[in-house]
Parts: structure tokens; sequence; C-alpha cells
């Protein structure tokens, strides 16, 4: 799997859809907050931004529960995920 390579355009579709999975659930949307020290303001104005995108990614690859739960709603591999963070600028090889 690390040999394969996903295209910047379905890594970012990748990271999008894991952004709207994550703030269709307040409580899912508060922690990702939380976490990254964002406001809803801010995320909404830079949801595109590759540094905002990659947090989101991030944010599922450090809770297996989520990462798998996203996976399986948008019925991707859940190692799309860290496919597309690699891909993404910023990521740091696990």
């Amino acid at each position: 799997m690390r040999d394969t390579v996903l295209s910047p355009a379905s890594a970012e579709v990748t990271a999008l859809q894991a952004l709207a999975w994550v703030v269709t659930d307040q409580e899912r949307a508060m922690r990702f907050l939380a976490l990254t020290g964002c406001d809803s303001e801010t995320l909404r104005r830079r949801a595109g931004d590759a540094d905002v995108l990659g947090a989101v990614l991030d944010f599922l690859l450090d809770d297996e529960a989520s990462l798998l739960a996203f996976a399986d709603e948008v019925d991707l591999p859940a190692q799309s995920v860290a496919l597309a963070r690699f891909t993404l600028p910023g990521a740091l090889r696990r």
C-alpha cells in the first residue's frame, strides 16, 4: 500500500469528505475544533486549505473508531485516508 500513489485532487476529495463527516456530528466537530485550536468561523473560511485538510485526516488517523466509521460511511478502505494524508503537504510518515 505504501507504493500506491494518490493524486493530489483525490487526496483533497477524501479530505473534504472527511471534513464533511466530522462536522455532521456536533460532539465530533467540537472535539476537532478543541484539538486543533480552530474556531468554527476559521474552519468555514479555510476549509479547503491544505493545512486544514491535513488536520482533518490526522484527526481521523489518531482515532481508529472514527477512522473506521468514516471509511465505512463513504465506502473507502481505511488505508485510503492515510494515503490521502501522505499526499497532502505537511504529512509525517508514520
